[in-house]
């Protein structure tokens, strides 16, 4: 906050910046912006990361890009299903002798295909990839995709309705 600096220099004329003179235009600072980065200013302009040919270089990748995808490996769901419906998790069910996954409303994104599946599942989730989908379904499951398509397909028959 500003008020105890405000305080602090109330009463004097030029509140810490010298003579009358040195607060005027931008010669008092050696000249406006990166002036001087290669000259004048170059130890200042190397202390706060400037390198020739970088500065305001490239972009910035979009946020909605670069959100991360948390993935499970399908041995890792294989070994760890009979134990968590044990423990009674919220997201793993039973229907009558295949397991009912719901990665989706746990956060996880994506089923990738390392490891084998030796028990038939039912696992819901945003995205499968080929290996994971060919290995659930050789075991005797299904891969249920959920989530990010449903969204569209909702606003797409409310248009149709109207």
């Amino acid at each position: 906050m500003g008020h105890i600096r405000t305080k602090k220099y109330r009463g004097s004329r030029t509140c810490g910046g010298g003579t009358h003179k040195n607060r005027r235009g931008a010669g008092n600072r050696g000249g406006r912006g990166h002036a001087g980065g290669n000259a004048h200013h170059f130890i200042r302009a190397m202390r706060e990361g400037y390198r020739p040919g970088y500065i305001y270089k490239g972009f910035t990748r979009p946020a909605i890009v670069d959100t991360p995808v948390f993935i499970v490996n399908v041995g890792e769901l294989d070994e760890l299903v009979s134990f968590l419906h044990e423990n009674e998790a919220d997201y793993i069910t039973k229907d009558g002798d295949k397991f009912v996954v719901d990665l989706y409303d746990i956060g996880i994104d994506k089923v990738l295909g390392s490891g084998r599946v030796t028990k038939a599942m039912i696992v819901k989730a945003e995205m499968f990839s080929a290996s994971a989908r060919s290995k659930i379904e050789a075991a005797g499951g299904e891969c249920i995709e959920v989530g990010f398509d449903d969204e569209f397909e909702e606003d797409d028959s409310e248009e149709a309705e109207e």
